[in-house]
């Protein structure tokens, strides 16, 4: 899912200590604050100003941009994958809620999936409501993962069960905080029965979630059908963001209730 990567432009040689002090966000002349500032156009809202804002300062987006990926999502995976390993080449990964394809391009490097090292080959899938753009190395479908068969569906495009099912779904907002955070639990615990029936034994499941506390249940859930959960804010996730990741590594193989046998 790479694009291209920029250029440094035209300019002539730079003097010592100039990259350095670029990437700290200053002229190096009193330390000036070169920080991007939006005005708010006619017909803009005071929020998407703010939002603009915060992209264009963004070092993750324009990290993104530089180095490819579809969106500064990417790196959220890319730091759990380096903190648990669960990308592994060889490994066969369901992105659910895809879109716009981030997390697909780095399992697809991670796992392999285009063959490009000797060793195992991985597959990705990633399944969307949406039309995704084509993905290099990973095969993309318009599924709804909460239709009925569609964890059969997924599994026969697979060619068997999945190791890894991640999901960096969220709910459209309501703008009321309670409700959005009780309807982004309720999709990552739909979420979480699609992973019990496509994941092999000791596969992973990571998704987002928002702190709050009716997510309670789900973690219940997960601790009885996994060996381990973590729940992680990467340092790709936003401090003013409520969101954090749950990683449930080792699945058991689907447990209804506590001391249920497999």
């Amino acid at each position: 899912m790479a694009d291209g990567k920029g250029g440094n432009g035209a300019g002539g040689p730079r003097k010592p200590g100039a990259a350095s002090r670029a990437s700290k966000g200053t002229s190096g002349r009193g330390q000036r604050d070169l920080r991007v500032r939006v005005k708010t156009a006619k017909g803009r809202k005071l929020s998407s100003t703010l939002w603009l804002e915060r992209q264009l300062n963004d070092p993750y987006v324009a990290r993104a941009k530089r180095e490819g990926y579809r969106g500064r999502a990417a790196y959220k995976i890319i730091e759990l994958d380096d903190r648990y390993g669960f990308l592994k080449p060889g490994a066969r990964v369901v992105d659910l809620g895809c879109a716009p394809g981030g997390w697909c391009q780095v399992a697809v490097a991670r796992v392999n999936a285009l063959g490009e090292r000797a060793g195992k080959r991985g597959t990705v899938l990633g399944v969307d409501l949406q039309e995704v753009d084509p993905i290099a190395g990973a095969e993309i479908h318009q599924l709804d993962f909460l239709s009925e068969g569609a964890d059969d569906q997924v599994k026969a495009w697979l060619g068997g069960g999945a190791d890894v099912v991640m999901s960096d779904m969220a709910a459209a907002s309501s703008g009321h905080k309670g409700t959005d955070h009780l309807r982004i639990v309720a999709l990552v615990e739909a979420a979480a029965e699609f992973a019990f029936d496509v994941l092999e034994p000791g596969g992973t499941f990571v998704a987002k979630v928002l702190a709050g506390g009716a997510e309670q249940g789900l973690q219940a859930v997960l601790k009885r059908n996994f060996e381990k959960v973590a729940n992680v804010k990467p340092p790709a996730s936003r401090s003013d963001s409520s969101e954090k990741f749950v990683v449930a590594t080792g699945f058991r193989g689907r447990r209804e209730q506590d001391g249920a046998e497999d």
